[in-house]
């Protein structure tokens, strides 16, 4: 597997863990949630460089999607 790969999976899982235990969200949704976003669409383009960032701030992308419908991030 290469890094790229590798850190993608890592900051997916970490943000699908988020959801489950801060904000209580069954497994299965917090899967459905993060693998059906626009944000993991963005995070899985190595163009974008956002699997780069933290685990911390992909969260706060997502959390902002889910509660506008879409994602807002200038920067991607």
């Amino acid at each position: 597997m290469d890094k790229v790969k590798a850190l993608i999976e890592g900051v997916t899982q970490d943000v699908i863990a988020y959801l489950v235990e801060e904000e209580n969200v069954p497994i299965d949704k917090a899967v459905d949630k993060m693998y059906n976003s626009e944000l993991f669409i963005k995070l899985s383009d190595r163009e974008t460089g956002l699997y780069r960032e933290s685990p911390a701030y992909v969260t706060s992308l997502l959390k902002d999607e889910l509660a506008n419908g879409k994602l807002i991030q200038t920067e991607i």
